[in-house]
């Protein structure tokens, strides 16, 4: 099978290059924005130094759109490249795909949920997200992408599934990108000060990046047209308690201070995953304990 991967040098679009191209003729589409090449180095990929915003023609069986900034430091340090990433060159992807026949899994994100007023979050809830907040450039660009996705859908009949994806973490996260996770193990590595923003009483649920790239896999095989699932590990941790674990895991002897929570940082976020669980079998294999054990030996040489 012949795979396009956009964002592929990116944390998660190198790890499916990694998973896919064992078995595939697999292409990358990265403009190393926020992608590093050497994520993909190595692997048996072929590299196309793009970026999306401008129209390509690449035929591909199956296209995985995981382009565009994911973390808060860096969709707001490139606040219209993600909006355009997420708009211009979500039509490009589609365009593609219409051309060519494909198949799109679409990597939405669980900020489509804003600061959700459900907990669990069920793919059936339409968020409440702030339109024009400092986050809303992601988050509204990705509802606008799940938009064009669907609309490209009924008008026409391109097959493309949503994965609305919850925090993940590990190896190949940039040490800077603002993230939870890769702050909170620099931080512990180097027995620094842990920075926790608000009270720590707010929660999330953290998905080990083997997990999410099967939970891609399988949708992309099993997955219905034209639907959104959910893709996380519903295992829900406050912040606190993540940073308690990150300690005991790195050995560390870091004091955790306090510091003020960001503007629209949501309180909860849980994902409900039966959809995804009943459609296709998946459901995460990797606790956190674990999925932290291995993801700080890969930060040790990085932080």
């Amino acid at each position: 099978m012949k795979i396009l991967i956009t964002g592929g040098s990116g944390f998660i679009g190198s790890h499916l290059c990694r998973k896919l191209s064992e078995n595939n003729e697999v292409i990358c589409i990265d403009n190393l924005l926020t992608g590093k090449r050497e994520n993909i180095k190595g692997l048996d990929v072929e590299f196309v130094e793009k970026d999306i915003t401008s129209p390509f023609d690449i035929k591909a069986d199956l296209i995985f759109n995981m382009a565009s900034p994911a973390s808060p430091v860096f969709y707001q340090r490139y606040p219209l490249e993600t909006l355009e990433t997420n708009s211009i060159g979500m039509k490009n992807v589609l365009e593609n795909a219409k051309r060519h026949r494909s198949r799109v899994v679409q990597a939405s994100t669980s900020e489509v949920y804003g600061d959700p007023k459900i907990h669990p979050q069920t793919e059936d809830y339409w968020g409440n997200v702030n339109p024009v907040g400092p986050r809303s450039c992601y988050d509204e660009g990705k509802r606008f992408a799940e938009s064009l996705c669907m609309n490209y859908k009924m008008k026409y009949g391109v097959d493309v599934v949503l994965a609305r994806i919850f925090n993940t973490y590990g190896s190949n996260m940039l040490k800077d990108d603002g993230r939870v996770v890769p702050n909170f193990i620099c931080q512990a590595l180097k027995n620094e000060k842990m920075t926790v923003y608000g009270n720590g009483e707010q929660t999330r649920s953290f998905c080990y990046v083997d997990d999410l790239v099967n939970g891609l896999m399988l949708l992309s095989e099993k997955g219905r047209g034209g639907e959104v699932y959910n893709l996380g590990n519903p295992e829900e941790y406050t912040i606190l308690q993540l940073a308690e674990e990150v300690k005991r895991v790195c050995n560390s002897d870091s004091e955790i201070i306090y510091h003020e929570l960001p503007e629209d940082d949501p309180i909860k976020r849980k994902p409900d995953i039966s959809k995804i669980k009943s459609g296709t079998g998946w459901e995460p294999k990797i606790g956190l304990n674990e999925g932290l054990k291995i993801t700080v030996e890969w930060f040790r040489g990085v932080c």
